[in-house]
């Protein structure tokens, strides 16, 4: 089976144009107009997957859309068909639950808070290389779940504010986060300490901190969970450029009654610039792509190169699906 054969890449208009004439994120769908089955899927991704992965490369995302997948399962089995590795979700801040085999909701708080622009664990030394999403059921209104690419941020934040990226680049970023033994639902950096760690004790936690850089401080039943200094720039082997590897927007952007449980400051203990750290969030919203979603929709995204969100929900339903792969 030829690539034409099966795949097309078609043109969305929300999508924006690369430097060198391709479109972020790349979407795909089948050439055929006939029903196409869930099987014939797998078996094109199998087939296809070098050059899946070179389209990935280049363009940072790509969303697969018109294909047979209504389930969990199909979803699954979609992850499956591309035989990445799967990345255990330990150490994680957002409230997850298993669906089935690989696949998890995605960050369990309430659809009417925005979830800021992040790269997936950006806060461990070692985090996710690609991230799929699928749209289970597609939103009313709003819902979004915007990408950006890193390298366009880090470009833009190095040129407007080349002292702050410099401090970064020296010292990388040490994050703080305050997890008691209950998830809270109301927060999207939610999850406890015991489901971040999937334990109940303390001293396996502590020790499975440790292998993420992470240590634990003990408030009673209350960790305050140090990780870092990490980078906050990291350089993308594959592509050869720096990327704004971080969750300083996640940090910035949460409500007022979230901001005493999670904080940020540069690994040398100074404070971040938050008048930089302002002008950051702008760019990120600038520089966004945000496409609906249609039910059955899956994307791909290159956790390495691209930051991404989650906007309001103004209308129900919604359900956004996850996989992350090492």
């Amino acid at each position: 089976m030829a690539t034409g054969e099966f795949f097309r890449q078609v043109t969305l208009p929300e999508q924006k144009s690369h430097n060198d004439g391709g479109l972020f994120p790349a979407v795909l769908s089948p050439t055929c107009t006939t029903a196409v089955h869930l099987s014939t899927f797998k078996e094109a991704i199998m087939a296809h997957k070098p050059w899946l992965e070179s389209i990935l490369l280049n363009t940072g995302a790509i969303l697969f859309r018109g294909f047979p997948v209504t389930s969990p399962s199909d979803f699954n089995d979609v992850v499956e068909a591309f035989g990445f590795p799967e990345f255990p979700y330990v150490g994680g801040r957002a409230s997850r639950t298993q669906v089935v085999g690989r696949v998890y909701t995605a960050n369990e708080s309430p659809l009417h808070m925005e979830v800021p622009f992040h790269h997936e664990m950006a806060y461990v030394p070692d985090s996710p290389t690609k991230l799929f999403f699928f749209c289970e059921e597609e939103p009313g209104e709003g819902g979004e779940t915007p990408i950006v690419l890193s390298h366009i941020v880090y470009e833009k934040m190095k040129e407007r504010h080349p002292d702050f990226v410099a401090q970064l680049e020296e010292h990388g970023l040490t994050y703080i986060k305050i997890a008691g033994d209950r998830d809270d639902p109301s927060s999207v950096t939610g999850s406890s300490w015991k489901k971040a760690y999937q334990t109940d004790d303390k001293n396996v936690a502590e020790e499975r901190a440790a292998k993420l850089g992470t240590k634990l401080e003990w408030m009673g039943n209350t960790a305050k969970v140090i990780t870092g200094p990490v980078p906050a720039i990291r350089f993308d082997e594959a592509s050869r450029r720096k990327t704004w590897f971080n969750s300083l927007a996640v940090t910035y952007s949460v409500p007022a009654s979230e901001k005493r449980n999670t904080s940020v400051e540069l690994g040398s203990g100074d404070p971040v610039d938050e008048d930089a750290v302002k002008d950051m969030l702008r760019i990120l919203k600038e520089e966004c792509v945000a496409i609906p979603w249609k039910k059955g929709d899956v994307l791909l995204v290159n956790n390495l190169a691209v930051l991404h969100s989650r906007r309001p929900l103004i209308k129900p339903p919604r359900r956004i699906l996850a996989s992350l792969c090492k």
